[in-house]
């Protein structure tokens, strides 16, 4: 096995680990982990998303987070506005509630991360950044 496989082996299995255990605990409340991560990259945004952009940001094909999209929509914590810029196109934003779900479930969440790379040393966390960071750099390629 060359080094680039086993490097992927174990980010592979320290992902599976720690997503495992994120979702075991007792943080989400009505949601799924998933219906969080579109929460949590709808708050990140200073402005709203068109559906491609956010697209970019989480785990999920197209069609499955345009129906999770319209669940959320649904139970209120996701609305859809005109977009300005395309008549044809929407875009996606939190209501009050959906960015007060998620602060209520980022706050302990945020912990569990926190505890959870605690057995890394800042130096550690530092590189683990800029790793995955050049990482992710490379789906813009």
């Amino acid at each position: 096995m060359t080094r680039a496989n086993e490097a992927w082996e174990s980010l592979m299995k320290a992902y599976a680990v720690l997503m495992k255990q994120f979702n075991a605990e007792d943080v989400w409340g009505e949601l799924t982990m998933r219906e969080y991560d579109v929460l949590y990259q709808l708050s990140k945004c200073g402005s709203p998303l068109r559906m491609s952009e956010l697209n970019r940001h989480v785990l999920l094909s197209q069609p499955a987070l345009s129906r999770m999209v319209d669940r959320l929509v649904d139970r209120g914590l996701v609305e859809r506005c005109p977009d300005l810029g395309d008549r044809r196109g929407v875009r996606l934003s939190l209501t009050p509630a959906g960015r007060d779900t998620q602060r209520e479930i980022g706050r302990p969440h945020a912990r569990s991360v926190t505890r959870a790379l605690s057995v890394l040393s800042a130096e550690e966390l530092d590189q683990l950044a800029v790793i995955t960071g050049k990482l992710a750099g490379n789906e813009e390629r």
